[in-house]
């Protein structure tokens, strides 16, 4: 048995909550670049962190509309239907998940390493994209338990643009407060 590509590029979630979405990711990358060359100033590794995320979420501001996550899944089930362990590939995805949680472990741990001297305002936003980047990724394995839950609503929202959103949202705060809290002590030294 065969399977035939079925992903073609268009509008991913064309609704209101899936523009917003976009838009704040698009909003956090931005405000991520600009805190990175505020704090590039005084800390070169604290510049970096925030200039990676503003990368980061600018690609899955992106990615959000255009949907390769979901390419990427139609990839995936045409490889297991040619390999012929389609049946199997529950086995599979709970591998991939296991090993989203490894990598977002050593990532986390790479992080703390990096960020160990850095304000509470850059571990929020790593904090955030931990949990934007997890959220993304179980998403694009595609668990229909998961997809059931985040399309399910909640007081009106759907779940997947609260998880989502509440990332970004960290992020975005984080990154706002980062570069006022560091305006306030360069004009403080200038005064």
């Amino acid at each position: 048995m065969e399977h035939q590509f079925s992903w073609h590029p268009g509008i991913g979630d064309p609704t209101i909550g899936g523009w917003i979405t976009v838009a704040l990711y698009l909003l956090s990358s931005f405000s991520c670049w600009t805190t990175a060359a505020v704090v590039g100033r005084c800390d070169r590794v604290d510049a970096q962190i925030w200039r990676t995320i503003s990368v980061v979420f600018f690609f899955l501001g992106i990615n959000k509309q255009l949907d390769l996550q979901s390419a990427m899944t139609e990839i995936g089930r045409m490889l297991a239907f040619a390999g012929g362990w389609y049946e199997s590939r529950r086995t599979v995805q709970i591998d991939f998940i296991v090993g989203v949680a490894a990598i977002c472990l050593a990532t986390i741990s790479l992080a703390v390493f990096l960020a160990r001297k850095s304000p509470i305002q850059t571990w929020g936003a790593l904090v955030g994209s931990t949990f934007v980047f997890g959220y993304v990724t179980i998403r694009a394995a595609l668990f229909h338990h998961f997809d059931r839950f985040i399309s399910s609503r909640y007081l009106g929202f759907r779940w997947n643009w609260i998880l989502e959103i509440t990332g970004i949202a960290v992020v975005l705060v984080a990154s706002e407060w980062r570069r006022v809290k560091l305006h306030r002590e360069l004009v403080k030294r200038t005064s």
